[in-house]
C-alpha cells in the first residue's frame, strides 16, 4: 500500500476533550464534598458520570494520538520515506478502534455496559433439541474468548444421552449484556441428525434468555414467602467437588415462576447466594420488559419478526446457511458462525434496532 498525501488533520474538529475535563473537574468537586455520601442514588449517579467521562477523555486522547501517528507518517512519506508498513499498522489499529466505537453507538442502554447472565433451554425434541443446546453453548462461549471476556459456567443440566437440559453463565466484559441482548429468542437449526440411523433432516430449536449482571444499587425486593428453595446434588460439568454434596441451590420466584439455580460453587451457601443474584437480575429484566411492552408492539409492527420470538435459523443442510430472520442478514460460513464468530449477526442487529428506535 502506497502512501498517500493527505492535508494535516485538525484535532479539534473531532474532539471535545477540553469540555468534557472542566465537566470532570466539576464532578471531582462535587464528590469531595463531606455531604457527598449522604444521598448514595445520587453518589452513584455522580461516579457513574464520571467513570464515563474519564473513559470518554482517555478515548479522545487515544484517537488524537493515533491521528497524529498517521499525519507523522504521511508527512514522512512525502518526504521520500518508505513507512507503508508502519502506515499500515496504524491504519488497522484506527479502523479496529472506529469498530470499537461504532459498537458502543449501538449499545446506548443504560445497562448496556453490564455483565450479562446467559440462560440456555432445548425445545421439545429431546436428544436433538438437547445437541443443539449444547452447540449454542460452545458458540457463546468461544464469542466470550474472541473478545476476551470471562466466561463462568453456573448451572449445567446434561442431557439423558447428549448435549443439555438447561445451562446458565455469565460473560463478564465491556457491554456484554448490551451484545447478547440480540440473542434473546429461539434459535432454530436444521441438519442431518447425527443421533438418526436413516439420516433424515432434522428440525431442532433452543431458546436464550439474557439478563444484566444487576448490582447493589438496584433493589430489587424479594419477599420471602414468595421464595421457594430447594437442594440438590450437582450433575455434569462441575468442579473436582460439586458432585459429591447436596451443594446445588434452586430458587423460585412463586409469584412469577422465574427460576434460578447455581451448582458451580462448592458450598451450598455461596451457591445460594449466586443463585440469588442471578434470580434478582431476571426479575430485573423482566419488569423492564414490562416496561418496553408499549414500544414492543410499536417495533413488531416494523418488523417482520418480532423481538424475543424466532430469531436466527442455522442451516448445515442441504445447504450452509446462518440468516437473522428479524434483519435479513446472512452468512455463509456457517461453521464459522457456530465457533463464536456472531459479531456481524448481532451488530447488524443492533443496528437495525437502532433504526426503528429513530423512525
Amino acid at each position: 500500500m502506497a502512501p498517500c498525501a493527505s492535508a494535516p488533520l485538525n484535532y479539534g474538529v473531532f474532539f471535545d476533550a477540553p469540555a468534557r475535563r472542566r465537566e470532570l473537574e466539576a464532578l471531582e468537586k462535587r464528590i469531595a464534598q463531606p455531604d457527598f455520601w449522604q444521598d448514595a442514588e445520587a453518589s452513584q449517579k455522580i461516579l457513574s458520570s464520571r467513570k464515563r467521562l474519564e473513559e470518554q477523555i482517555e478515548t479522545d486522547e487515544r484517537l488524537a494520538r493515533q491521528l497524529a501517528d498517521l499525519e507523522a507518517y504521511f508527512e514522512l512519506a512525502r518526504e521520500g520515506e518508505d513507512v507503508s508498513g508502519d502506515l499500515r499498522r496504524e491504519l488497522d489499529a484506527l479502523r479496529a478502534e472506529v469498530d470499537r466505537l461504532e459498537f458502543a453507538t449501538l449499545l446506548p442502554g443504560e445497562h448496556d455496559r453490564l455483565n450479562a447472565i446467559v440462560t440456555i433451554h432445548p425445545g421439545a425434541g429431546g436428544t436433538e433439541s438437547q445437541d443443539w443446546a449444547e452447540m449454542l453453548l460452545r458458540m457463546y462461549r468461544r464469542w466470550a474468548e474472541r473478545h476476551g471476556f470471562k466466561f463462568t459456567l453456573m448451572e449445567f443440566q446434561a442431557g439423558e444421552e447428549a448435549g443439555l437440559k438447561s445451562a446458565t453463565f455469565t460473560v463478564a466484559g465491556d457491554y456484554a449484556y448490551g451484545l447478547l441482548s440480540s440473542e434473546i429468542g429461539v434459535h432454530r437449526l436444521v441438519r442431518i441428525s447425527p443421533f438418526d440411523a436413516a439420516a433424515r433432516r432434522h428440525t431442532s430449536f433452543a431458546s436464550v434468555f439474557v439478563s444484566p449482571e444487576i448490582d447493589d444499587t438496584i433493589n430489587i425486593e424479594i419477599k420471602p414467602e414468595d421464595l421457594r428453595i430447594e437442594t440438590y446434588r450437582s450433575t455434569g460439568k462441575g468442579g473436582q467437588h460439586v458432585n459429591t454434596t447436596d451443594s446445588a441451590v434452586r430458587l423460585t420466584h412463586i409469584p412469577t415462576g422465574t427460576v434460578a439455580q447455581c451448582q458451580n460453587e462448592r458450598s451450598q451457601h455461596r451457591n445460594k447466594d449466586m443463585a440469588m443474584k442471578f434470580l434478582r437480575s431476571k426479575l430485573y429484566e423482566l419488569e423492564l420488559l414490562k416496561r418496553r411492552e408499549a414500544n414492543q408492539k410499536l417495533e413488531d409492527s416494523k418488523m417482520e419478526i418480532g423481538f424475543g420470538s424466532q430469531i436466527r435459523s442455522y442451516v448445515l443442510h442441504p445447504y450452509r446457511l446462518v440468516k437473522d430472520v428479524r434483519t435479513k442478514h446472512e452468512v455463509g460460513d456457517a461453521d464459522r458462525v457456530l465457533d463464536g464468530d456472531i459479531d456481524p449477526l448481532i451488530k447488524a442487529y443492533l443496528a437495525a434496532r437502532r433504526a426503528v428506535a429513530k423512525s
